[in-house]
């Protein structure tokens, strides 16, 4: 065991859990204010329970020994038994306890799941949507977790880690494994859940916080040093290089979705900004070991401008993702993922040879089928899941909770106070009137048409 090694792989845990409540503001800055309490909710309610299926056995699943022909890993470390010592013979991964790697890769999990809830914002079942979050975790991001960064060997040298890692695809800390994998389900969720009223026409729907949103860009930014620094699981050359590339590629894409905001509509605003920054955090992802910082600036600059673009999709197909998950997670996914196949430097820590150093498209093909495998198997699904929960629970809310503010009816909290409200703060009711209308009226009851939920609404 290393003590640098380990302290910098904990102390980068810590950032990348820090990148949740930084998404909560994130997304939360980009919906409605009767809505901001529950988006965050979502985000909070996937540290708790993805926390606990990652120990329970998550982690198992994911870097167990294989089963299934290396679909994902069996659950021989239930619990993390086998895990848990800290003695002499304290099981290690590369130079650091195996426990500190259970602590990393558990907030990979973590936002992976938070990240798919900007897509459904201001229609969803907070309920529905913790079932959706369990059964996906299960589903799909433990096999997948599996499937790319799983590269254990046995005693004899021989591999038994997931088949994408084996099979030589390239991806450092996660472009398939959590954004690829978030943007294709959020996709196939924003079609089961079906449009917000008044979508594409209802100017309420813009931002309502944006310095939120910048907030939730910086707290993302600083806690993805961690998640891409230290999925070298060492403080070494390695890290540096990564850091370096994590600095770098979110500056470009920045500046490449400002250029395409200022081009087509006149002006560059701060949601661009944020929005740029972390569609070249995005596309990096993949690649922070695997490309030159030179090439990190083109990737950025590429990211950034085409996300740009790619978040307008939804209003010509019609489907209502709804803080742009698909455009910026996926779609920047899929650009940093085969952007190694291209520029995949021999002499960069991940020791790939893209196409444009001789490399010829072998490497290009296996990033292709790494994104798309991934991009297949989580929309199905996912949209399999959606579907189940919708047919059964149900998955949205009516129209008169979603009329009357999703904190409201679901949590029975609202974020802000105002002289309409009393200045209470806690319900849009306002003082003694608000604690007598809550009491007779159930948050559950605006989930069903009733006159009740009309009341409330008015």
């Amino acid at each position: 065991m290393n003590a640098g090694d380990t302290a910098w792989v904990l102390a980068s845990a810590a950032l990348v859990l820090l990148m949740t409540p930084g998404l909560a503001f994130f997304y939360g800055g980009m919906t409605r204010a009767k809505s901001v309490l529950n988006m965050m909710m979502m985000s909070f309610g996937a540290i708790a329970l993805v926390g606990v299926l990652w120990v329970l056995f998550g982690y198992s699943m994911s870097f167990g020994t294989d089963a299934f022909g290396g679909l994902v890993g069996n659950l021989a470390k239930f619990g993390l038994h086998g895990v848990l010592s800290t003695g002499k013979d304290m099981p290690l991964t590369g130079t650091i306890p195996e426990l500190a790697f259970v602590g990393f890769q558990a907030v990979f999990a973590i936002i992976t799941v938070a990240l798919i809830s900007g897509s459904i914002a201001d229609r969803a079942k907070f309920g529905s949507w913790m079932v959706f979050a369990a059964l996906f975790s299960v589903l799909v991001y433990f096999p997948v977790a599996h499937w790319v960064f799983d590269a254990n060997k046995d005693a004899s040298g021989n591999f038994i880690g997931g088949w994408l890692n084996q099979l030589g695809v390239i991806d450092f800390a996660g472009g398939t494994a959590v954004h690829i994998n978030a943007g294709a389900a959020g996709l196939a969720l924003a079609l089961v859940l079906g449009k917000r009223n008044g979508f594409g026409k209802d100017p309420n729907h813009r931002p309502h916080n944006l310095p939120f949103v910048m907030l939730g860009a910086g707290l993302l930014w600083f806690g993805w040093f961690g998640f891409n620094a230290g999925s070298a699981l060492a403080a070494n050359g390695t890290a540096a290089f990564a850091w370096i590339n994590t600095l770098v590629a979110p500056c470009a894409a920045t500046l490449g979705w400002l250029i395409v905001e200022k081009i087509r509509d006149g002006h560059a605003t701060s949601l661009g900004a944020a929005s740029g920054a972390v569609a070249g955090l995005v596309a990096i992802t993949p690649a922070c070991a695997a490309v030159s910082p030179l090439w990190a600036i083109i990737l950025g600059v590429l990211a950034g401008a085409v996300c740009a673009l790619a978040v307008g999709l939804k209003y010509r197909f019609g489907y209502d993702d709804s803080l742009d998950v698909v455009g910026v997670h996926m779609v920047g996914g899929i650009v940093g993922t085969l952007f190694i196949g291209l520029a995949a430097s021999p002499g960069a820590p991940s020791a790939g040879t893209g196409l444009f150093y001789g490399g010829g498209f072998d490497l290009l093909g296996k990033q292709a089928l790494g994104a798309f495998t991934v991009l297949g198997y989580s929309f199905v699904v996912s949209l399999l899941i959606g579907l189940a929960i919708k047919a059964t629970i149900g998955f949205r809310v009516t129209t008169e909770a979603e009329e009357a503010g999703i904190d409201i009816a679901i949590h029975a909290e609202t974020a802000y106070s105002s002289a309409a409200s009393g200045g209470n703060g806690f319900h849009p009711l306002g003082g003694k009137a608000a604690s007598e209308e809550i009491s007779r009226f159930n948050a559950d009851d605006l989930l069903t048409p009733s006159t009740k939920a009309g009341k409330v609404s008015s």
